[in-house]
């Protein structure tokens, strides 16, 4: 989590604590989540929007999306998606005001995309590495980015940063 309030630093037990009581009031919160078609990304979808979370999802493989978003509204959660390319600052941004659109601002960003090749360093798999470093990189700088000017603006806010590795 990113909070919003400069030179806050807080204890392993504190962070504990915070992330508990941020589940226990999620109710209503508007929560984006990048990488959200399959793993982590889509099982915080599924818990969120079941403890009464909207939830906007992306990630590039939009069946899984259509699929994930269909199941919400049995568990009584709200959910919208829209196929994402965290590499690409302005699909991030739309990303973004794809949720403003449909909830009106969002409250918590889950950075959660990411991509972990796996092959020995002499392979030599440059151009994967590159990739990687777009994904799990750049693309939570441009979640970041896309993000928190509303955040500041609105005077809250939360930015979970869960790496792939």
């Amino acid at each position: 989590m990113l909070p919003l309030a400069p030179n806050h630093f807080s204890s392993h037990t504190d962070s504990r604590e915070r992330r508990t009581e941020i589940i226990s009031t999620i109710e209503g919160k508007v929560v984006a989540i990048t990488g959200a078609s399959s793993g982590i990304g889509e099982a915080a979808a599924r818990l969120l929007a079941e403890r009464g979370a909207k939830v906007v999802v992306g990630a590039r493989r939009s069946e899984r999306l259509e699929k994930l978003v269909a199941a919400i509204p049995a568990k009584n959660g709200e959910a919208r998606f829209r196929t994402l390319d965290v590499t690409s600052r302005e699909d991030m941004k739309a990303f973004m005001d794809f949720g403003k659109a449909g909830f009106g601002h969002v409250d918590v960003l889950v950075n959660n995309a990411g991509i972990m090749p796996l092959s020995p360093m002499t392979a030599l798999k440059v151009d994967e590495w590159d990739r990687m470093i777009d994904v799990n990189i750049r693309g939570v700088l441009n979640g970041i980015a896309a993000v928190l000017p509303d955040m500041k603006a609105r005077g809250s806010g939360h930015i979970v940063n869960y790496p792939p590795w």
